[in-house]
């Protein structure tokens, strides 16, 4: 529950800060850069593109799954997140061991799928311990907080791989040390945060919660609610365990239906623009592998983005906290999309200035729809016990946007 130990050495809310940051580090293994390194020891566009590809695939099958199980789990979330944070740097690290030529494909493929099964328990940990300690009154502060430093890693994570594979082009495969490090830093910190309410954390009414001070507090329901969350009683096994909602009757409601339709059709449209973009500022070389003057491009495209979705993170809480609500923020988010592909079609021959700039809206619609998305699931699942597995199926719907994306996206460019 809520151990001394952890409420003293740190705040809590900067704890989940730090281990956010930490895990925003880890780039999703910076599979741009790795695609890079692929290339350049021999692989074909076609392997590269079906490794990559093979993470997202993977966690849309098993993010809906590990959002269930962590709901139902009786274990400590805090050791899912360190086992996971693990084995997502262990597997995107494995890069640097192929061998160079068209060769060690299944090694690259396998690794691909542990990475997918392990980063779906990422988000999923995350969010529930951080609805965990803090409850529903506390939660959406605290979450733009760790979506802020989430995106902040993202950037000192591509500023660093950036930094590292320019200077030692062609041989950038230490870049991914990045991930690593990130990684140990993560399970260093993961201790400091506190485990909360188990029930709670999965979307049942709770008793007490931090507050963003790190005091405990009661959590303050209208007088019809029934707390279904058990006491700080030691003797845990006399509650009963609150009974959850169906699984259809949270699936099957309309905001999760219109929430899974609208960012399966957001990423599908977003998701390749990055790889097109890269294509126009950058070129490539006579091989077919990219020069060294569009890693900097490609860095700085990745920083732009994760810098103004920072900026975009920070702007839509305080917009929320003025009484804004989800549906106007949700919609700026989406609006931005059409926008900056129009103007890329624009500017595709003024210069790479003017293309980079294009990620700034890439910036703050993802910020903007990073930051609704558990908010929405949260307001979707108050007291149904079923938070965890929706954030995973409406995290598999994006994803399934995005990987279609990529793939048929690659096809248009390679065909027209």
């Amino acid at each position: 529950m809520f151990d001394k130990l952890h409420l003293g050495c740190l705040s809590p809310k900067v704890a989940f800060a730090l281990v956010s940051f930490a895990l925003g580090e880890l780039g999703d293994g910076l599979n741009i850069f790795q695609g890079i390194y692929l290339v350049e020891l021999g692989w074909n566009e076609g392997s590269v593109g079906a490794a990559l590809s093979l993470m997202g695939l993977t966690a849309l099958i098993v993010q809906t799954f590990a959002g269930d199980i962590v709901d139902k789990t009786t274990f400590d979330r805090r050791l899912f997140l360190c086992v996971a944070a693990v084995l997502t740097a262990m597997s995107a690290s494995t890069v640097m061991f192929v061998r160079e030529g068209n060769r060690d494909h299944h090694l690259i493929y396998f690794t691909k799928v542990v990475e997918g099964i392990a980063s779906s328990f990422i988000g999923p940990c995350l969010a529930a311990l951080t609805l965990a300690s803090f409850g529903p009154d506390h939660f959406d502060a605290v979450m733009a907080s760790n979506i802020l430093w989430g995106h902040v890693g993202a950037v000192i994570s591509a500023v660093l791989a950036g930094a590292a594979a320019y200077a030692l082009y062609p041989d950038i495969k230490y870049c991914f040390l990045v991930i690593a490090f990130s990684a140990l830093v993560a399970v260093a910190l993961v201790p400091f945060v506190p485990q909360g309410d188990p029930l709670m954390g999965r979307g049942f009414r709770g008793a007490v919660a931090l507050d963003e001070a790190g005091q405990l507090n009661n959590v303050d329901y209208d007088e019809d609610d029934v707390i279904q969350s058990p006491s700080k009683s030691s003797n845990k096994s006399a509650d009963p365990l609150p009974e959850a909602a169906s699984y259809w009757s949270v699936f099957g409601e309309r905001k999760t239906i219109v929430l899974c339709v609208t960012g399966f059709f957001f990423h599908f449209a977003n998701a390749n623009v990055l790889l097109v973009l890269g294509e126009l500022m950058g070129g490539e070389n006579e091989d077919g592998s990219v020069k060294r003057s569009a890693i900097p491009l490609i860095a700085g495209a990745i920083v732009t983005a994760q810098f103004t979705m920072s900026l975009a993170t920070l702007a839509g809480d305080r917009m929320t906290d003025l009484g804004w609500g989800r549906k106007p923020l949700l919609m700026i988010g989406l609006l931005t999309l059409p926008v900056r592909c129009a103007l890329i079609i624009l500017w595709k021959d003024a210069g790479e200035a003017f293309l980079l700039s294009t990620q700034v809206l890439d910036g703050v619609g993802g910020g903007f729809l990073g930051l609704m998305h558990p908010y929405i699931v949260a307001d979707i699942t108050f007291g149904t016990g079923r938070f965890n597995v929706l954030m995973g199926l409406t995290a598999s719907c994006f994803g399934l946007g995005g990987t279609m994306s990529n793939f048929l996206g690659q096809l248009v460019v390679q065909e027209f």
